[in-house]
């Protein structure tokens, strides 16, 4: 009888530890290449970005943004950060994009395709897991994703 209240209790401990572990949300990276004119941005300057109402960084180069194909948590956080969902965002685009007021951004297939196509595109702007971020781009701003 004792050792199966023991188990009980190890089986219900180690179901709250897992629920714990399982609800904490990686944090998303914001990234950009390494040459962009900012070492930080907040939320409002990024849905400008990726809305396409700001177009050029402060010293006139192109802002190229990025979207990510796979990784929903991730790109759900990262959306959720400015205020809008990611079919909220497509539907901007849209609008842009028949006004000819501008493309939606190029989705890219993975965070480590994103992670070199930002690192190597002047002026660009991505985001992926906070945990692959490595010295190739510059770490503009972090997301908590809990």
């Amino acid at each position: 009888m004792k050792n199966k209240v023991t188990y009980i209790l190890i089986c219900i401990l180690f179901t709250l530890c897992f629920g714990m572990f399982g609800t904490v949300q990686a944090q998303v990276a914001v990234i950009a290449h390494p040459d962009v004119p900012v070492d930080s941005i907040d939320e409002n300057m990024l849905l400008d970005f990726y809305s396409g109402d700001i177009q050029e960084w402060n010293n006139g180069e192109k802002i190229t943004v990025f979207d990510l194909k796979k990784s929903k948590k991730v790109k759900n956080t990262f959306y959720k950060y400015m205020g809008k969902s990611s079919s909220r965002m497509k539907s901007i685009w849209m609008k842009k994009m028949l006004a000819g007021e501008g493309e939606p951004p190029e989705a890219i297939g993975d965070e480590k395709s994103m992670l070199l196509k930002v690192a190597e595109t002047p002026g660009a702007v991505g985001f992926i897991s906070a945990e692959n971020v490595d010295d190739s781009v510059k770490l503009i701003a972090t997301i908590d994703g809990g």
